[in-house]
């Protein structure tokens, strides 16, 4: 009985032998080479797709999975019943008993082709702002796929995701930043229509803050409505891994506030077993326990510096927040500066970021040195003040005298933390010149994962 390529046959399919064709498999290799040729090429193979028509029609799913003009919210609007499909669909799942379910293999081959093929095959023709939000959905859409939260992936909102997805945020960023370029974004702000489209991300904020001289009227007002939202999304995602991160010790000289939600139920019972009477079955409470909830703390001063260079722009998006958090602490003391070739004080404006990213310019070398001349005179109280110093640390000539500094700097008594990067998911690049010797100093780099850094911060400050 002969097959063909879908693996169909004219008519009813025996159990194929050992040694025979699998007509699953055949459908997966068509299927994954349909989308390989798609994602190298961009031109349609008309064997290849008739063939792939004939095996999703034939196992049940719609034609629509395979027309890469229809978005993936397209597909579930239309087919509701395949949106917890998606969820976890590329994450690690193993058969009872080590089985293999064939069919469903097949199907979770046609439902993965889609969201790679949505994701990764972006053409390089000129993007409009529908294209960027329907390609934006579409990367929620593998995010969801491999287990991760929204944004998980794309370095910002989020972070943790359900798996390592083996490097995907790079590569998700370059794309996403690729398409904004191709996208006329100075006209897209200029016309509210368009501009309320705009899903506002790492990638397209980078562009905003670069961009933000050359606009005005509308056009400037649609910008800082996207930046102001993306500063507020991501805050209060911070702020929670804030208040989840550890605090300071208990305060025992200050006793426990007497109220019901502080009663230690357990220390109460043990400490009144005495008073027990069996005879009437009940427990006599001499004393009440209270849990002490007051956390020690004393004056802190906080100075972050940030390196606003070209390749540090997701760090300085996130510490500007992460500095106004912290800002908001009682007895925290923030300063913020930022630099390039030049340094600018920041502090007066710490508390708002939005205000902040308005006032940096992104872009230019680094003159460390410049910076670290602005930050030193802030420096009170060295054993009661913390050094975030965030940077790829590429200074080149001037990698000698920014070391001197922060070495004496650290040998005051400041607690000086070198930061790679802060991104969502931890990715940094360090001069190794410098990551050698601060690990002599006994002030390793941190991770650049932000979680990493919120800990850090906590634990020093309260």
């Amino acid at each position: 009985m002969t097959e063909d390529l879908t693996g169909r046959s004219p008519g009813p399919v025996a159990d194929p032998s050992p040694a025979g064709p699998d007509p699953y498999e055949n459908r997966r290799q068509v299927l994954y080479w349909r989308l390989l040729a798609r994602l190298l090429d961009g031109e349609e193979q008309p064997a290849l797709e008739s063939a792939s028509l004939g095996v999703v029609e034939d196992i049940g799913l719609p034609s629509a999975l395979l027309d890469p003009g229809t978005s993936l919210d397209s597909v579930v609007q239309r087919h509701p019943e395949l949106a917890a499909e998606f969820d976890g669909l590329m994450t690690p799942e193993d058969g009872a008993d080590g089985a293999r379910d064939r069919a469903a293999e097949v199907r979770r081959a046609a439902l993965v082709s889609k969201v790679l093929l949505n994701v990764f095959a972006t053409g390089s023709s000129a993007v409009t702002a529908e294209q960027l939000a329907r390609w934006q959905s579409d990367a929620g859409w593998l995010e969801r796929a491999l287990g991760c939260p929204p944004g998980g992936l794309r370095g910002g909102r989020a972070s943790g995701a359900g798996l390592d997805a083996g490097g995907l945020e790079p590569e998700l960023a370059a794309i996403e930043a690729d398409l904004v370029g191709r996208m006329r974004l100075r006209e897209v702000l200029a016309d509210p229509a368009l501009a309320a489209r705009l899903t506002p991300s790492m990638s397209l904020i980078e562009q905003l803050l670069r961009d933000k001289g050359n606009l005005s009227g509308v056009a400037l007002a649609n910008a800082k409505s996207l930046i102001r939202r993306y500063v507020d999304e991501v805050a209060e995602v911070l702020r929670t891994q804030v208040e989840k991160a550890t605090v300071g010790e208990l305060d025992r000289s200050v006793p426990p506030k007497r109220v019901f939600r502080n009663l230690d139920l357990d220390r109460t019972i043990w400490k009144n077993l005495t008073n027990w009477s069996p005879e009437e079955e009940r427990l006599y409470v001499d004393r009440l326990y209270y849990r002490h909830t007051v956390r020690r703390t004393t004056p802190q001063r906080l100075i972050v510096v940030v390196d606003q260079s070209g390749s540090m722009v997701d760090s300085m998006v996130n510490c500007t927040i992460l500095a106004s958090i912290f800002a908001g602490l009682p007895k925290v003391d923030v300063h913020l500066i930022a630099y390039d070739t030049r340094s600018i004080d920041l502090t007066p404006w710490v508390h708002d970021p939005f205000d902040v990213l308005l006032r940096t310019n992104l872009g230019g070398g680094n003159d460390g040195p410049v910076a670290m001349a602005m930050a030193r005179p802030k420096i009170a109280e060295p054993k009661n003040t913390v050094m975030v110093w965030i940077s790829d640390f590429y200074e080149f000539d001037r990698s000698q005298p920014l070391f001197e500094g922060i070495e004496a700097v650290h040998r005051s008594g400041v607690k000086f933390i070198p930061v790679g990067s802060v991104t969502s998911s931890g990715r940094q690049e360090v001069n190794p010149w410098f990551r050698e010797r601060f690990k002599a100093l006994g002030t390793p780099v941190v991770s650049g994962h932000i979680d990493k850094l919120v800990h850090e911060l906590k634990t020093f400050l309260t």
